[in-house]
């Protein structure tokens, strides 16, 4: 609730609108963390984690060896390098079909949105999609860069996107109903 409302008023608001809260916590995925015997999605893919050596995760032949002790901030570190390297590729893949060029791209860990693209052509995405099939994170990299021809989202944009990925409705909607268990998963510190 925003700092300056009173309680009482977000407690009215909770109290008029509990059953949709409930109904919508009820609906919503379990948190879930990487812990050593357990699976992690990547690249749409369910990966074993297993006891790994050294001091970082590494993806080895299907699997991600993971060291004991801080298994979440090492998981995060191996998706963040891994979800840089593909959408910087895919991204310049797109940008190089329109013969445009990006500034910088951005990774950040957000909750409302999967990419975005400012006025001045730097594209920022949510490093989760590495967990996403390849797909939907090529969808979400057109999407992005075709908004340096497009600044909106008209039908213009939408055929520009279509171009980029054709056929990318499917991807589109994989996160709509996917998406808020990429964003279950946890990868703090645990105490």
């Amino acid at each position: 609730m925003p700092s300056h409302a009173p309680e009482a008023e977000a407690i009215a608001f909770l109290d008029a609108r509990e059953a949709w809260v409930r109904k919508h916590l009820a609906a919503s995925p379990a948190p879930a963390r990487p812990v050593i015997g357990g699976a992690i999605p990547i690249e749409g893919q369910l990966r074993q984690i297993v006891p790994g050596t050294g001091r970082s995760a590494r993806l080895i032949e299907g699997r991600v060896e993971l060291p004991e002790g801080q298994e979440g901030p090492r998981m995060a570190a191996l998706l963040k390098q891994m979800a840089r390297d593909r959408l910087a590729e895919r991204s310049a893949h797109h940008a190089g079909q329109l013969g445009r060029s990006f500034g910088r791209i951005t990774l950040r860990d957000t909750r409302s949105r999967w990419g975005s693209c400012s006025s001045r052509g730097d594209l920022m995405y949510c490093w989760r999609l590495i967990m996403a099939p390849p797909e939907v994170l090529d969808y979400v990299a057109a999407h992005e860069v075709a908004h340096l021809v497009e600044m909106n989202h008209s039908p213009a944009f939408w055929a520009v996107c279509e171009r980029l990925c054709p056929g990318y409705q499917p991807h589109r909607d994989w996160l709509r109903h996917n998406g808020a268990r990429l964003l279950a998963w946890r990868f703090d510190r645990l105490p």
